[in-house]
């Protein structure tokens, strides 16, 4: 599913009406119809419904939509929250079709509550058309109050477009926002639907057809969001013949004294994930502790420094294992020494494989920024969580949270790499400029190792003959699709990064198994 800015969006609807005709009274009337459609099908034939819109477009889209429901035999109320003087356009056309008798206009505050209350807290939907994707201010005022009031309700919301008070691009909460039970939305998401917190407030989303030419939805610019649909056709059928050999080998360096469960999550990971054959090299000092983690993967001890950590004396060992090998891993749980460090510089100017590098293996980027632009693999994959990221930018955690998606993009093009901007809606981004919003995972995976499960993921798909792009948002998604698996039985508190290595498969047999039939549907939900 393509995710578009606010600005495309307005950039194509002008198109629409400039260079094919379409009316804004046409797309308006579109609008609305779309949302009484939804509304009939989700709350029934008919019912008590409150719509309290504002004076612009969106409360244009609200005026649509109350009086289609009234033609269906709906009980509408519409509370506008505006002087009928303040609107114009296609919004004022659609408010003249509207009885008087059910058209109240409330602009200062406490009117809304003193004149409504009973009316919103008995009606079977309140729909929220105040706002729409034009906000870039604090909610303030009457508008806040309507928020305010609507949410306190209890009633089922269906915002059109977007929740009053999210932003539609960033999907930041501008002061406060509705929290919606569903969302119409038209011709596309957009970004404020699927980023935090704006996904929370947005419920259930419905996208829906409001009769943009083909030609121009395929051309506007936009971001992918992963869902099963998705990342589907992305997976490689296996052939019947197939040998351990036909599914790659992968190398895995990580680990140190006190680190060891980071290296064998990863390389646990990987087997799971589908790899035909695991290796972990690791410090001889940790060596046989990690011969009884993994099972499954072999393992081969390296020269070590101090206490148990990697230095330059183990390139040559490392150098040989290459040999044979799909990718490399190289990271979690290296440790912070500076010998360290300068290993994994080395190996990033040495290495020629498909790398994904994590966790110390940042860190020792952050040392070096510009090893970035003396790597030799044309594939490299980086997989920062916030901090990693400020760290490699050298800027701080805010700011790379402000704008996440420009700041994956960026640094990507910069260095020439695949970067993975961990959290909630995990960014992928290409080294062309191209970026994916992850739409799997939940807050219970904020627990130590999951990283590591995503890493070994990732340098399994490597290994296994799936290209960078691929190989990171098939990777991501199947990560957070795993741990939603592990959530329907065990809940969000208390899951642990095994139990999410423990479901790979799984989540593989889900998008395998799950054949999905064309939508022939006029709506498609998110």
């Amino acid at each position: 599913m393509k995710v578009i800015t606010i600005h495309t969006m307005r950039e194509t609807e002008n198109q629409a009406i400039k260079e094919y005709g379409i009316s804004g009274l046409q797309l308006m009337e579109r609008a609305g119809q779309s949302c009484v459609e939804v509304i009939s099908s989700e709350f029934g034939l008919t019912g008590r419904a409150v719509i309290i819109a504002g004076r612009g477009n969106n409360g244009g889209d609200g005026y649509v939509t109350a009086r289609l429901l009234s033609q269906k035999g709906w009980n509408v109320k519409v509370v506008i929250l505006a002087d009928r003087e303040q609107i114009s356009g296609d919004a004022a056309v659609n408010l003249e079709r509207l009885p008087g008798a059910v058209v109240s206009y409330c602009t200062h505050e406490g009117q809304l509550s003193a004149l409504h209350m009973q009316e919103i807290f008995q009606a079977d939907v309140i729909v929220d058309a105040l706002l729409g994707t034009g906000l870039s201010s604090n909610v303030s005022g009457v508008y806040l109050e309507a928020v305010d009031l609507i949410n306190a309700s209890g009633r089922p919301v269906v915002s059109i477009d977007i929740p009053s008070g999210v932003h539609g691009t960033n999907g930041r909460v501008l002061g406060d926002a509705v929290r919606a039970y569903m969302t119409v939305t038209f011709a596309f998401a957009k970004l404020g639907h699927v980023l935090y917190p704006g996904a929370e407030h947005a419920g259930r989303l419905v996208v829906a057809d409001i009769g943009i030419p083909p030609e121009l939805m395929e051309s506007a610019a936009g971001y992918e969001f992963l869902d099963e649909t998705a990342v589907r056709p992305m997976l490689h059928q296996r052939g019947r013949q197939a040998h351990k050999g036909t599914f790659g080998h992968c190398l895995i360096i990580a680990g140190s004294s006190g680190k060891s469960g980071a290296a064998a999550l990863l390389a646990n990971s990987a087997v799971r994930s589908g790899s035909g054959m695991v290796t972990l090299a690791a410090a001889e000092k940790i060596h046989n502790i990690l011969e009884i983690k993994t099972t499954e993967a072999m393992t081969v001890s390296l020269p070590f420094s101090g206490n148990g950590y990697l230095t330059n004396d183990a390139f040559p060992a490392i150098e040989k294992l290459l040999s044979g090998k799909d990718a490399v891993a190289i990271g979690p749980g290296l440790g912070r020494s500076p010998e360290t460090y300068a290993l994994v510089q080395h190996l990033v100017e040495t290495i020629t494989l498909p790398l994904v590098i994590d966790a110390d293996g940042l860190n020792a980027l952050a040392e070096d920024i510009a090893v970035l632009k003396r790597k030799k693999s044309g594939q490299v994959i980086l997989t920062p969580h916030p901090g990693e990221m400020s760290r490699l930018m050298g800027s701080s955690i805010p700011d790379v949270e402000a704008i996440r998606i420009s700041v994956a993009q960026e640094f990507a093009t910069k260095y020439g790499v695949f970067l993975i901007l961990k959290g909630a809606r995990t960014i992928i981004a290409s080294p062309a400029g191209t970026a994916a919003i992850n739409g799997s995972g939940n807050p219970g995976m904020a627990t130590g190792g999951m990283g590591d499960v995503l890493t070994g993921i990732i340098v399994s798909l490597l290994g296994q003959g799936y290209n960078a792009w691929d190989a990171c948002r098939l990777g991501v998604f199947l990560h957070g699709l795993a741990a939603d698996m592990v959530v329907e039985e065990k809940g969000e508190i208390g899951i642990n990064a095994s139990d999410v290595l423990e479901k790979m498969p799984y989540a593989y047999t889900r998008l395998l198994s799950n054949i999905m039939l064309p939508d022939l549907k006029k709506f498609s939900e998110l």
